[in-house]
């Protein structure tokens, strides 16, 4: 099994930033890739980035440029680092971890960014 918790989230004025922070613990292999995800108000869950044990990280679009995802692989950890952040990137952020070939999902963190 494995457990993840989200911090970081609170609220913020349009063009700040905010970091947010997934840590995993439990049973992890190696090769494992740790994401985000969002959901907003009446829409469905996106993805937003993706980063394998090897540092590269991928993003949607609508992110790409503003928000930066890195890892700490001593720590399990992710590290989602949103600037710019505009009000339609309030949501309720999500943390994955895929490992042994299973998702595990942590409890969300919310994001509201005040225009």
């Amino acid at each position: 099994q494995v457990q993840l918790v989200e911090s970081g989230g609170g609220l913020v004025q349009a063009g700040g930033s905010l970091r947010l922070s997934c840590a995993a613990s439990g049973s992890i292999s190696s090769g494992n890739l740790m994401h985000w995800y969002r959901q907003a108000p009446g829409k469905q869950r996106e993805w937003v980035a993706s980063i394998g044990n090897g540092g590269g990280a991928t993003y949607t679009d609508s992110v790409k440029g503003r928000f930066t995802l890195s890892r700490d692989n001593a720590k399990n950890t992710v590290y989602l680092q949103m600037s710019s952040l505009k009000s339609e990137d309030t949501a309720v952020y999500y943390c994955k971890i895929t490992t042994g070939g299973r998702n595990f999902w942590g409890q969300g963190t919310q994001v509201t960014v005040s225009s």
